[in-house]
């Protein structure tokens, strides 16, 4: 009956330890998703907003030199 018990307890200290580490794993797994979505969402950010100055800043340039040459 001792035997038992103690064994028993150790498998429930294995589950409970297996439960635990699971748990941990998966919440680290949610933390590194949700910030490489994070960083994703902020380079695109950057990206576009460089990429819109640049092509408003060409396009300005492009107006100009075509007013200048037609004028």
């Amino acid at each position: 009956m001792v035997v038992v018990l103690v064994f028993g307890s150790y498998v429930v200290v294995v589950v409970v330890v297996v439960v635990v580490v699971v748990v941990v794993v998966v919440v680290v797994v949610v933390v590194v998703i949700v910030v490489v979505v994070a960083v994703v969402v902020v380079v695109l950010v950057v990206v576009v907003s460089v990429v819109e100055v640049v092509v408003v800043e060409s396009l300005s340039h492009f107006d100009l030199y075509n007013r200048f040459d037609s004028n």
